[in-house]
Order: structure tokens, then C-alpha cells, then sequence
């Protein structure tokens, strides 16, 4: 199938396409739809999935230009491999969340491989989805997103699934493939590390993150 170019898309997914009917039911005709090659199809699941994998990729890779890379990657995969999706087993968001998370992982392992020439470049910004709206404002914001960065990958994966994609803690645990008790683990670790570093906004950003959205229920 020949690669679709990707336009990035600001702002969190829409509805699956389609109304009514089950999850799973929705999920394997879009996915037919994308096997037969039907451009309505591919636009539609792009619409729903491209965001969250360009926010984890940005998550996890903190480099603007490569978490685009990535999120092409995570697509060309998706196309190759939409044959072999189960909707009963996974919704399309967690079989793609995998997708990327793994690809991502790649790229890290490969990043870290390579010999460093001169100094690090700077970490780009994090234009993730939402994160603003989550986390503290003004200067304090910055702060906290260099305080996100430096968490190790799985806490930032984490993080981004759960407090960012509003993600359900057995949606989040899915993609990771870890079970809910890992995922909480992963989170109040993340808390922790996150209260440790940022001592006077801590009050307020754990607070949030530990309310609605972001809570254990």
C-alpha cells in the first residue's frame, strides 16, 4: 500500500466514525475499510488515532522533527498490519498505542546507541495536547515540562496515556502491556518524582493530576 502522507492535527481526536453499534463493531468495519485501501477509511482513522500517537511520540522522543518521523512510522506499520487487528481482543486506539510505543522505544534504543558528536541539543518544546490545560501556567510551566522530560520513559508514557489522552487506567495499562496495578505504580512514581522536583508548584499540580481525570478510580 502506497504510504499516505500525514497531516498532524492539533487538539484531541474527535469520535470514531461512525455512530451506534459496538466498539468492536465500529472498530473492524473502519479497519476493513482501511485493509481495502478506501481513502474515507484512512482519513477517519487518522482523524482519530494521529494525535495520540504524535503526542506520545513527543512525549517519549522530546524532538518535534522526529516525533513526526515516528508518527509516519506508526502509520506505514498500521497500514501494513491492519489485516492482522482483532477488535475483540483490543480497540484500535490501544492495538495503535502499541504500535507506538514500540517504535518509539526503537528509535530510544538507537538514539542511545549512536556516538554523541558535540553537546546535546536543546529539548524542543512539548506541544503535546492538552498538557498546558493540565499543568501549571505561566513560568511554572516550563519547569514542569522539563520536570515531565527528565521522568524515565514509562512514567512519561504513563503520564501522557492517562493524564493527557484521557485514557482509562485498563486502556492506558493495555498499550504499555502491563497490568492496572503496574500502571498505578508507574504513576505514583511519576507523582513522587514529579513532588520531589518541583517543591513549591508541587500542591496544586499533584492535586490536579491526582483529580478527575487523573485519579486511581
Amino acid at each position: 500500500m502506497m504510504r499516505p502522507a500525514l497531516r498532524l492535527i492539533t487538539g484531541r481526536a474527535g469520535p470514531p466514525a461512525g455512530a451506534g453499534g459496538t466498539q468492536s463493531a465500529i472498530d473492524r468495519a473502519l479497519a476493513d475499510g482501511v485493509a481495502r485501501g478506501d481513502r474515507e477509511a484512512i482519513a477517519a482513522l487518522t482523524r482519530r488515532c494521529l494525535p495520540m500517537v504524535h503526542a506520545l511520540s513527543m512525549r517519549l522522543l522530546r524532538d518535534a522533527g522526529e516525533a513526526e518521523d515516528a508518527a509516519q512510522d506508526v502509520f506505514v506499520k498500521v497500514w501494513r498490519k491492519i489485516d492482522g487487528y482483532d477488535p475483540e481482543r483490543a480497540r484500535l486506539e490501544t492495538w495503535i498505542g502499541r504500535i507506538a510505543i514500540n517504535t518509539c522505544h526503537d528509535r530510544l534504543r538507537k538514539r542511545r546507541e549512536m556516538p554523541l558528536a558535540g553537546e546535546d541539543a536543546p529539548d524542543a518544546p512539548d506541544p503535546a495536547p492538552g498538557a498546558d490545560q493540565i499543568l501549571a501556567a505561566g513560568q511554572s510551566a516550563q519547569r514542569v515540562r522539563a520536570a515531565v522530560a527528565a521522568l524515565p520513559e514509562r512514567q512519561r508514557a504513563a503520564l501522557e496515556l492517562r493524564h493527557f489522552q484521557d485514557m482509562s487506567q485498563a486502556e492506558a495499562a493495555g498499550i504499555l502491556e502491563i497490568s492496572v496495578e503496574a500502571l498505578e505504580s508507574l504513576l505514583a512514581r511519576a507523582r513522587r518524582a514529579l513532588k520531589a522536583e518541583l517543591a513549591s508548584e508541587a500542591d496544586g499540580i499533584i492535586r490536579t493530576l491526582s483529580e478527575g481525570r487523573g485519579g486511581e478510580s
